[in-house]
């Protein structure tokens, strides 16, 4: 599933390609067919993105709400010489052109594609935690969330309503950087830990809509400064344990390990990230 750096980048790519101009839109697969003619011919005012989802608005206050799930894609193309027929189930279809200027967005496999006022807007960011790449998003909401739950930290990451755009490869990635327990309960985690935990995924986050992969490993850890190849993957980027199961840890050497947990697959150092034993257990804890 993309995750929220994806998000601001299709955001940034859509308002930089259509915004201030009139566009066409129309629904080649006909599912989005009845919305699409209510903005056909509308200027697209610009595109935003909280967490991983994206919203497209046009005048009087609507928009178009898109999460792309675990199979969509929102592909541009803009200048282009002509703007070639629809291949595939494309649910929603815009397109820009001057004399001289083509340009056109295709969403395919999302998992919702649907034409919402502000209100309706406004209601799923109400549900959404705050997200690391929005200059108004705020942390503490997050923590409230955190220090309230005894569910495992892992599963916290990954819920949207507690922080907006993390998804399984920033949440593992995440938890090594900063040597944390995956299973460690929420309400043990101390503040400081939390801060310094959202401080990193600031940057890193900022870092992925910049160069359009995830790279979490330090300098130190690098092929080059570490004499190791480079990671092959179709998701790309250099990581410490995101499926990297069976393999050793760059930094101690222990193997990765994986584990389903809600779902989703974790994968965690168990050297680098000891098991979190609270206080209160050691000092009960038989001698």
């Amino acid at each position: 599933m993309p995750e929220g750096h994806t998000l601001h980048r299709l955001a940034d790519e859509l308002t930089a390609t259509f915004g201030g101009r009139v566009v066409r839109m129309g629904s080649p697969q006909g599912r989005f067919a009845d919305s699409a003619a209510l903005v056909d011919g509308q200027v697209l005012v610009g595109a935003e993105a909280w967490g991983k989802h994206l919203f497209v608005e046009f005048p009087d206050e609507r928009f178009v709400h898109v999460h792309l799930g675990l199979y969509g894609h929102f592909d541009v193309h803009a200048g282009v010489t002509e703007v070639p027929a629809a291949i595939g189930q494309v649910r929603l279809r815009l397109v820009a052109a001057d004399r001289d200027w083509h340009a056109y967005a295709d969403l395919r496999g999302a998992t919702t594609c649907e034409l919402v006022t502000r209100a309706e807007r406004d209601a799923v960011v109400a549900r959404s935690g705050p997200d690391p790449l929005r200059e108004d998003a705020d942390p503490a909401l997050a923590w409230e969330r955190i220090r309230r739950s005894k569910a495992p930290i892992a599963g916290l990451l990954m819920d949207q309503s507690v922080v907006g755009g993390i998804g399984n490869v920033y949440r593992a990635e995440l938890l090594f950087r900063h040597r944390i327990d995956p299973f460690r309960p929420g309400n043990t985690l101390r503040r400081g830990q939390w801060q310094a935990m959202w401080d990193d995924l600031v940057v890193l986050m900022q870092d992925g809509v910049r160069t359009g992969r995830i790279d979490t490993v330090r300098p130190e850890h690098m092929p080059e400064a570490m004499g190791r190849p480079p990671r092959k993957d179709d998701h790309g980027g250099e990581v410490y344990v995101y499926r990297r199961n069976g393999q050793p840890c760059h930094v101690c050497g222990t193997l990765i390990r994986t584990v389903e947990l809600q779902g989703r697959n974790l994968f965690w150092c168990a050297h680098c990230q000891r098991r979190f034993r609270s206080r209160a257990l050691q000092s009960t804890a038989t001698p």
